[in-house]
């Protein structure tokens, strides 16, 4: 697997991606994101808020301002590092228990 990207979120874990799951992304489900990958990884080691899925344990939503939204980083939380999931841009911090905040 080729990693496209990594960076150390605030929980110390390595989150990663590969740049076939970022052009999924960015190409057919949130193309908003498409050319933003600095300030995903931002929101993933500076996030203002992270909350754990209500459906899955191992789900973590990072928040982060962009202008006047939110960049939301979903990662899943595996073995001491964790991968993303998916990212887009939203006018609210998403819903889930809220287990950390700056």
């Amino acid at each position: 697997m080729d990693i496209y990207f990594e960076v150390k979120s605030s929980f110390g874990k390595i989150i990663r991606t590969t740049l076939s799951h970022w052009e999924l992304i960015t190409k057919l489900k949130h193309p908003e994101i498409e050319g933003k990958e600095i300030e995903v990884q931002k929101c993933l080691s500076e996030p203002i808020e992270i909350r754990k899925s209500s459906e899955d344990s191992d789900v973590y939503l990072y928040h982060s301002s962009y202008m006047r939204y939110y960049i939301c980083v979903v990662v899943r939380h595996l073995n001491g590092g964790g991968f993303i999931i998916t990212a887009y841009i939203t006018d609210k911090i998403k819903e889930g228990e809220s287990i950390w905040k700056k």
